[in-house]
């Protein structure tokens, strides 16, 4: 087999990994946003303080990965 055919196979099961991963995050997504609920429900105020918290962690992240380009 030639380097062409093995590195198109190797791609081929990465995506394929990578659509396993996908079909599971998208139903862990759905426990995260329960999860974000409930603590709502109960606690409005921290949550709404840690979420805060998380989106400026995400948005540091994002641009640092748009340093990258």
């Amino acid at each position: 087999m030639n380097n062409s055919k093995k590195k198109s196979l190797r791609v081929k099961k990465y995506l394929n990994i990578i659509n396993k991963i996908e079909r599971v995050r998208s139903k862990n997504n759905v426990n995260w946003m329960d999860v974000l609920r409930l603590a709502l429900k109960h606690a409005p105020d921290e949550t709404i303080k840690l979420m805060k918290n998380i989106n400026k962690k995400d948005k540091k992240i994002s641009n640092l990965f748009n340093s990258i380009k």
